[in-house]
């Protein structure tokens, strides 16, 4: 079965693999692409590894309208317009594969709630890449013995939000296992404000944003004469696609919204 796909940011480092994994997967079809800058124009004209003529649209609405066998959105823009794109494509039966970040707790249960009502999939991964997932399970089973943890977080510069979904992500599965615990000194102080980071149910999360980095994380678990440290790497983002293509197909066979990539490995 060929299953028909519009990518929205497809000029973005993540959108452009999308666009090279949809095009070279002979199961993948790409229909058309969302982009705020080039309404009206092909991907091929602003895409040099592109030869196609594939039709660029500013407005999402427009886009469904006009390619109503689409069947997958994968989403890869930012969070404002992520959020609405997910809406519009649920409204129009289509299956929104996520890898925008920032959603907010209020934005998941309504996205949930309307793919429900629409009897269609809808996934929404913080990170794509197997082994950051792979962390996240292990820094899961970790937190049943080791409930003092810090969470390190690094990124590209250019990266909107911190802390990243991943590490939020992470910390989430991490209370599932550990108690609620203020850690480090109970009369510590910051003597310049974020110097511990943010909290979470006590656990530290840390966020770096330099040039020269992709995506990369350290869960540090700490007890008496030992430390655990579960680290993952992406050196480029074609770590991601495996996880999108594995999200393409599974977002088929599903009602309503799955969250975190771990829920299907």
């Amino acid at each position: 079965m060929t299953i028909n796909i519009v990518i929205a940011g497809p000029r973005g480092k993540m959108g452009s693999e999308a666009v090279k994994m949809v095009m070279n997967e002979p199961d993948f079809r790409l229909v058309a692409c969302i982009d705020h800058k080039n309404n009206g124009k092909t991907l091929d004209t602003i895409l040099p590894e592109v030869d196609r003529a594939i039709p660029i649209y500013e407005d999402a609405q427009a886009c469904f309208q006009n390619h109503k066998n689409t069947d997958v959105l994968i989403e890869l823009s930012v969070p404002a317009a992520g959020y609405k794109h997910t809406k519009t494509a649920l409204e129009h039966k289509v299956r929104p594969v996520v890898g925008t970040t920032g959603f907010t707790e209020t934005q998941l249960k309504e996205v949930d709630a309307f793919a429900q009502q629409q009897n269609v999939g809808c996934m929404i991964i913080p990170n794509f890449a197997v082994g950051a997932v792979l962390m996240m399970k292990f820094a899961k089973m970790a937190a049943a013995y080791f409930p003092d943890v810090d969470i390190i977080e690094k990124h590209h510069d250019q990266k909107l939000d911190a802390p990243s979904g991943t590490a939020i992500k992470t910390a989430e599965l991490i209370r599932e296992n550990r108690q609620s615990k203020k850690q480090g000194h109970p009369e510590e102080k910051e003597t310049i404000p974020g110097a511990r980071g943010a909290d979470l149910d006590g656990i530290k999360l840390h966020s770096v944003r330099l040039p020269g980095l992709v995506a990369h994380q350290e869960v540090i678990f700490g007890s008496p004469g030992q430390t655990l440290t579960i680290k993952h790497d992406s050196m480029n983002r074609a770590s991601f696609m495996d996880g999108i293509k594995l999200c393409v197909n599974r977002v088929m066979e599903i009602k309503g919204l799955i969250y975190g990539l771990e829920t299907i490995l």
